[in-house]
């Protein structure tokens, strides 16, 4: 029988990167965090970090990965779907493109997430093989939501897990949740252990491509001022045809060509602006940190991610 694998996949993100961190030295976090009388967890002395590279990650993304490799003392393993060689001549393809081009034009959406299946959930599956795997992920122990039991009236908290992997030899566990650790643990682990945050956290709230459909309308005016040249490589992706008025765009309300006027990033950031101060004044005790990244941007729009691009 084949030796059970460890494998923690990072996303680029903090909830993932802390994981990481967290599991290289459980005793000591849950020292500092204290928490206290939980059953032993061992330290993953052999455990196998990945990422599953699209090959239409930020700049910061990959640095972010470089610094977790230092900290960690081992490889991340860069993964990428399968593209065919390109013709003499012909620039290479990355990932995106050689399945964008398979899928007939149509991008990714909410609806069509073709893009976590084939780009994050394949490689990372064809990875593993038919090997015993653990894989730790990390969703948060206040990530969920109340419900009430229809026969008994009581209310209970329903953690959120999301899928992941449906392979019947990958067992998926979930430390944070079951160590109890919650948000301002994540930001205590990833400060406290000297690796910090992606630089990309100043203007933006997820990982993942840096045209994702999740992003809200206030990270594609990020995207626009801090990589202008990603937002008009995003935008030559959008497509409308002239004759039908049939739209490919990132968002359904929008283009990018027009959300990029700038009476509209005017009016977006009139908006969030005045979302922070109504959070401001409805939460005194609220950190800089958490109105950014907790409140105001979920305020947005709707979409929740997917959890091997956003954790």
């Amino acid at each position: 029988m084949s030796k059970v694998r460890h494998i923690v996949a990072f996303s680029g993100g903090k909830d993932s990167s802390a994981l990481a961190i967290y599991l290289h030295d459980p005793e000591r976090w849950r020292r500092a965090l204290g928490k206290q009388g939980l059953p032993p967890r061992p330290p993953l002395e052999e455990a196998e970090y990945v990422f599953c590279d699209t090959g239409t990650e930020l700049a910061e993304t990959y640095d972010y990965l470089d610094r977790l490799e230092a900290y960690l003392g081992r490889p991340i393993q860069r993964l990428r779907a399968n593209v065919p060689p390109s013709k003499p001549g012909e620039p290479d393809k990355t990932p995106f493109d050689h399945y964008l081009e398979l899928y007939g034009g149509f991008l990714p959406s909410p609806n069509m997430r073709w893009c976590t299946r084939m780009l994050k959930l394949k490689p990372f599956e064809d990875y593993i093989g038919d090997d015993p795997v653990i894989s730790y992920v990390g969703i948060r122990a206040d990530e969920g939501e109340w419900r009430v039991d229809p026969e008994t009236q009581r209310k209970y908290f329903q953690h959120r897990k999301g899928y992941i992997s449906t392979k019947p030899n990958i067992k998926t566990v979930f430390p944070f949740i079951e160590d109890g650790l919650v948000k301002a643990d994540i930001y205590r682990i990833l400060d406290d252990s000297g690796v910090g945050r992606p630089d990309y956290y100043t203007w933006r709230s997820r990982s993942g491509c840096y045209f994702c459909f999740f992003q809200r309308k206030s990270e594609w005016v990020g995207l626009l001022e801090h990589h202008p040249d990603l937002y008009k490589r995003a935008m030559e992706y959008e497509k409308i045809d002239p004759e039908t008025g049939e739209r490919f765009t990132w968002s359904d309300a929008e283009s990018l060509a027009e959300l990029a006027r700038p009476e509209r990033i005017a009016e977006i950031k009139r908006r969030t602006k005045e979302r922070e101060e109504r959070l401001r004044k409805s939460r005194a005790n609220v950190t800089l940190m958490e109105q950014f990244f907790d409140e105001v941007r979920d305020l947005e729009d709707s979409g929740a991610g997917c959890n091997i691009c956003h954790l």
